[in-house]
This record gives C-alpha cells, structure tokens and sequence, in this order.
C-alpha cells in the first residue's frame, strides 16, 4: 500500500472533507488519498452534529483507505488520541472516538465508507491552535485546544499520518489494548438514552460494555455516551 497522504488535495473552505474524500473514493483516488481544509462549512460530526472551528486553527482531514480494519474507527480514535498525547502529555477516548484532554473533547472522528467496495474515508478534526472565545459558548464550555499555533497544523498533520499508518496495520488484539489503555469510560458511571450504568471496557468487536447492576451487563454498538447521569 501506498503512505498515507498522497495524492494530497487542499481546500481553503471546504463543504465537507469527508465528502469530498468520499467523492473521491468513489471515483477511484487510490489508498491514502487526503483531503484537507482550513476551514469547513457544513462540517459533519457524529448524530448529525456540525464540526466547528475557526479557519485555519483546527487540523480538518479525510482519508480514503482501502481494504480498512474492522475495527477502524478504533484504530483512528487511538491514532489521533497518540498524537494528542504526543504533544500534550495526556489524552483519552470517550467511546467511539471522542478524544478528551482533561475530560474535554479536542478532536473527534467520523469514519464512514462502503466496505462492499472496498474503501472507507476516516474524517478527523482536531483543535490544535483554538483560542479561547473563537468558538460558541456552548462549544467552548466542553472543548479544549492542543494550545499550539496555526503554523504547528502541517506538523500535528506529519504526527497523525504516522500514527494512522501504524493503527490501521495492528492486529485486532494489539488495537484493543491500545484503546484499553485510553479508555475515558473504564469505571465510569456513564448513560445513553436506553439506560445506565459503569463503564467496563469493550469487547473484543469493540462494543461498549457497561455494567447495568444486578448482573446485568449491555453491550452497546453505537449511541451517544454521557458520563455521569444523562442530562434532563
């Protein structure tokens, strides 16, 4: 295969990196094909949010890869959680792929694809010079930045292309332990919208396993997380 990060194609505003790279991959861009923007306008997260960031403040990428893991959202939510690490000495993953430093969110992932045909396209946004008051308060009370400057984009960029290639080429168990290791749920009481309980990892496809009480174990294969008690 191919490194990631070639044939290299950036935007300076983009509707979408993701589906433009999915565009992409459906016309044919070979593996490691990235997509990149200064900024985004209708930017996708996961539940059908909106990523937002300043222009030129945030890391906005998508790439297409070929024959994926399995288990890639997990391999993208551990590379992108090792770079943060790297740079900032502390990271952790809210399952799926939520991305926190000091319980709050700095980057979030949204892989997407068709595994019939081969390819996904994995979208990872990271805050990596954001400064406080350039996002929406609602935005700023539960995020956080990498506190570097916009220059330091195309090095975090260099950081995460790396960790990516390393993630998406681990064993299933190798990948497992490495989100154990990160896991921000472990122990946690946590809630979605069918329930609640303690957080107690996940499983080897990579379903949340959470301690319901009374013996009572779920296995959750998506959903949105809360940690502590879900809001009312």
């Amino acid at each position: 295969m191919p490194p990631l990060g070639l044939p290299h194609l950036h935007l300076r505003t983009a509707e979408s990196t993701n589906t433009l790279a999915r565009e992409l991959a459906e016309a044919g861009a070979p593996h490691g094909t990235l997509v990149t923007a200064d900024s985004q306008i209708a930017g996708r997260g996961r539940q059908g949010r909106v990523w937002e960031a300043p222009p030129g403040h945030s890391l906005i990428c998508s790439i297409v890869l070929h024959n994926p893991p399995q288990l890639l959202p997990l391999a993208a939510g551990v590379a992108v959680a090792q770079t943060v690490k790297s740079i900032t000495g502390d990271s952790q993953l809210k399952w799926p792929n939520d991305v926190l430093v000091n319980g709050r969110k700095v980057a979030g992932i949204l892989a997407e694809g068709r595994p019939a045909e081969g390819w996904a396209v994995v979208g990872i946004g990271i805050n990596v010079a954001v400064k406080p008051g350039q996002l929406p308060p609602e935005v700023e009370a539960i995020a956080t930045s990498l506190g570097l400057e916009p220059g330091d984009i195309q090095s975090v960029l260099t950081r995460l292309l790396g960790e990516l290639e390393l993630r998406v080429n681990q064993s299933d168990g190798e990948l497992l332990d490495a989100f154990r290791e990160l896991d921000a749920l472990f122990g946690r009481q946590i809630s979605w919208s069918g329930g609640s309980g303690i957080g107690a990892g996940i499983d080897g496809t990579g379903r949340l396993i959470v301690d319901g009480g009374d013996g009572v174990r779920h296995s959750l294969s998506a959903g949105e997380i809360h940690i502590g008690h879900r809001p009312v």
